[in-house]
């Protein structure tokens, strides 16, 4: 186990992939080195190809010449096989401690929040899919799983703690809060507000606080500095102005202008 832990690691991923800061983040969060490749998802590389050849998606972790897909399959690779500052907490036998089934959940929620493929991923999806009383009809669903959450961090599980996993990160602010980045944007974008100090006071608190620490800093761009970050702002900008942010829109045209532009596949997010 020893010379495995030490074998190299390569991580590859796309600097707009919320999973892909999943794993950069906890790389970071255990202190480990790794090399990284960008990949651009509309021309992928031989090796992303290689390594995931039957969802070709991003992030693939390489271990000792060892792939790995799926960014939670990967988090918690990373947590078993480096234990020192663990992610999920532990029993004295090593082993993750089970949860509540409120905890559990919430968990459940959360980490399907930022995840087109379970329902409150598809919720948040559909935010940015439709208009009108569609688009209410989401926001209200997106609404009802963060109240979950606020629930929980005042009366529930998470109750008085600074994060989800105590006085560090763990694994679930890692998931949820790199899923919050494109949030950000899009709100700003599509001009629809899902999470605000008002309606879920603790919860963005507690977002507010993971978006300060260095690890994250250092790992998610800034949704305040997106629009005049070179390379990054032109992915959404250049198709209105090469200069300036785009202007407000309904989420559908949004969508429908990544898809023409093709640039959701870029940014590998529809």
């Amino acid at each position: 186990m020893t010379s495995e832990k030490t074998s190299p690691l390569k991580l590859f991923g796309t600097w707009s992939s919320s999973y892909t800061h999943r794993v950069q983040l906890a790389l970071k969060l255990k202190g480990l080195e790794f090399e990284y490749v960008e990949e651009d998802l509309s021309a992928k590389s031989p090796s992303l190809l290689l390594y995931n050849p039957v969802h070709q998606k991003v992030p693939v972790l390489l271990h000792g010449g060892r792939p790995l897909a799926e960014s939670i399959v990967i988090l918690q690779y990373i947590d078993e096989t480096w234990r020192e500052s663990p992610l999920m907490p532990r029993t004295p036998t090593r082993e993750p401690s089970s949860a509540s089934g409120a905890t559990s959940l919430t968990i459940r929620v959360l980490t399907g929040l930022y995840d087109g493929g379970r329902p409150a991923g598809r919720a948040v999806a559909a935010v940015f899919r439709t208009t009108a009383e569609e688009q209410k009809a989401a926001v209200a669903e997106v609404h009802q799983n963060l109240a979950v959450m606020e629930g929980e961090l005042r009366e529930g599980h998470f109750k008085g703690r600074r994060f989800f996993g105590g006085e560090k990160l763990g694994l679930l602010d890692v998931v949820v809060g790199c899923g919050s980045f494109w949030l950000s944007i899009f709100e700003e974008v599509a001009d629809v507000k899902l999470i605000d100090e008002e309606s879920f006071p603790l919860f963005h608190g507690w977002l507010r606080q993971f978006e300060a620490q260095e690890a994250v800093k250092e790992t998610i761009p800034p949704p305040t500095g997106f629009w005049s970050t070179p390379g990054k702002s032109a992915i959404i900008s250049s198709a209105y102005h090469p200069k300036s942010k785009p202007p407000a829109m309904t989420a559908a045209e949004l969508t429908l202008t990544l898809r023409r532009t093709r640039m959701a596949d870029k940014l590998g997010l529809l």
